[in-house]
């Protein structure tokens, strides 16, 4: 087990502990379920970085990461269903992506091709943590407990700008994305 599949398999733990502080409705749960959120994100950062350094790209890895970035994605975006602060449709268009996206990669991979991720897919990934992040981080300061708290004073940031505006555009490049694998790999699809 390298470095790089260490740190997947990290992300994928962070999951559960994740969806513990989400979905707990205790003050505070939300805001470290996004800092949870980010460190796992981060993690979807260095993995790649440190396969490539090292030079420890594995094949467990070119799977073991796609499926940790897409749990890590789907708990964020059905938390924020559940919760009522995200739009199910934009959820639905996500994760039907992502579902696509897999299903394409392992008929590929019984014909022996191995798709790699492409820039605008990684691109794609830091604007959906991005977008989840900023959803989180929103919700929270709609909570009672933060609107009357002092910390409303110093964490002013204007979510309420960042949050739509990340998702917006994670949800563009989800689909442009999307597209974009099943264009660059459609002489490879058989049937």
């Amino acid at each position: 087990m390298n470095l790089a599949n260490s740190l997947s398999i990290t992300r994928i733990i962070l999951v559960p502990i994740f969806m513990v502080f989400m979905l707990n409705q205790k003050p505070f749960g939300l805001l470290i379920a996004a800092g949870i959120f980010v460190v796992a994100g981060c993690t979807d950062i260095l993995d790649g970085y440190i396969a490539r350094k090292q030079e420890t790209v594995s094949t467990m890895g070119k799977f073991l990461d796609p499926m940790a970035d897409k749990l890590l994605i789907t708990a964020g975006l059905i938390s924020l269903v559940y919760l009522g602060y995200l739009n199910p449709w934009f959820a639905l268009i996500i994760i039907s992506r992502e579902f696509a996206v897999s299903w394409l990669r392992l008929i590929l991979a019984a014909q022996g091709v191995i798709v790699m991720a492409s820039k605008l897919g990684k691109l794609k990934n830091v604007l959906q943590i991005v977008a989840v992040v900023s959803l989180i981080v929103h919700a929270a300061f709609q909570t009672v407990w933060f609107q009357e708290s002092a910390l409303r004073f110093f964490l002013f940031i204007p979510s309420w700008l960042i949050a739509p505006l990340a998702l917006y555009l994670a949800v563009i490049l989800t689909v442009v994305s999307g597209v974009e694998y099943f264009y660059r790999n459609r002489k490879n699809i058989r049937f």
